[in-house]
């Protein structure tokens, strides 16, 4: 077994953990590459040799994964996901056993899935046009202030320190939206509007029900309130109710489809996966990019099934998962 292991040292906290992953996956006859990112790197430069590999390892946080995926896709190499970052939401929303001997073992199943990424594009006010794909959430308004305002404290505080950039502003400027969803336009203020392709965040808390990454299809989310305080409602209730099927998502509106457009009244910055990108705009378009990444799952993921199958490239033990 011929492994790649992409990894950012500078994500997260430093964690060792993706060395422990090595360990546990290595066998008698097997290589391993560790290609270790610098801080200007691109991803293209990255990925240039994958299909000399029978796995691919992205190690980093949920920006660093995503860009590299969107990199990948449309390629066989099959990808796993490992979590290095702050947040690790991609890794929680396949839904994979996180821990590295876990992880280890599923590649060596070798048992993959096709997941849908999103492509988003804008042009900055005053800048060139862009074009970033991604694999989670991606906005402006309200949330990309948030991950600005969390940035420099973010590799001290980690997740508090977006808890911390909302309570230092309680009340966010409220947008107009216009909003254009396979051709049909609707018209809502908010703080926020975010296209997603998956939208479980921290504590297995679904924004909105049934957004998955094989549908086909992308979702917006429209924070509609004026007070950042009234998004502990909709908080609270995630915890009674994780998926929001029962009791809902106080002031969340959701739209779906395979092509959206988003006007809003005033230039606001843009985030992608955690990212914010330079410059303002007004607008940005997204589509989604159906079955375009290969990602290695286990029978924990809901992307997975209950059978792993025999060992594509052997040694690994059985283990039995819990139902």
């Amino acid at each position: 077994m011929r492994t790649l292991v992409i990894h950012n040292p500078r994500s997260g906290f430093g964690s060792d953990a993706v060395f422990q992953f090595e360990r546990s996956l290595l066998h008698e006859g097997d290589e391993c590459v560790m290609r270790v990112l610098d801080s200007d790197f691109t991803p293209r430069e990255a990925c240039s040799d994958v299909e000399d590999f029978d796995c691919v390892v992205l190690s980093g946080g949920d920006g660093t994964i995503s860009s590299l995926l969107y990199e990948l896709r449309n390629r066989s190499v099959p990808c796993c996901i490992f979590p290095s970052g702050t947040a690790n939401l991609l890794c929680a929303n396949i839904g994979n056993a996180p821990e590295p001997s876990a992880l280890a073992r599923a590649c060596r199943i070798g048992k993959t899935t096709k997941l849908d990424l999103g492509e988003i594009s804008w042009t900055p006010e005053l800048g060139s046009p862009c074009k970033r794909g991604f694999a989670l959430m991606s906005g402006t308004g309200f949330d990309a202030q948030l991950m600005q305002a969390a940035l420099p404290n973010k590799a001290i505080m980690g997740q508090a320190a977006y808890f911390a950039a909302a309570l230092a502003n309680p009340r966010p400027k409220v947008e107009h939206f216009t909003i254009t969803v396979d051709g049909v336009s609707h018209e809502r203020d908010g703080i926020t509007c975010i296209v997603a392709n998956s939208a479980m965040i921290q504590g297995e808390i679904q924004i909105i029900p049934d957004c998955r990454m094989d549908d086909g299809l992308l979702d917006v989310i429209v924070v509609e309130t004026s007070d950042a305080t009234q998004l502990l409602k909709p908080l609270a209730f995630g915890l009674v109710d994780k998926s929001g099927k029962s009791i809902g998502r106080p002031h969340i509106e959701s739209f779906r489809g395979s092509h959206i457009r988003i006007e809003s009244s005033e230039p606001a910055p843009i985030e992608v996966d955690g990212e914010v990108m330079p410059g303002l705009t007004r607008s940005y378009e997204a589509r989604v990019l159906p079955g375009s990444a290969r990602v290695v799952v286990d029978p924990m993921s809901p992307y997975g099934s209950a059978d792993d199958g025999s060992s594509r490239f052997g040694g690994s033990e059985v283990i039995a998962y819990p139902k």
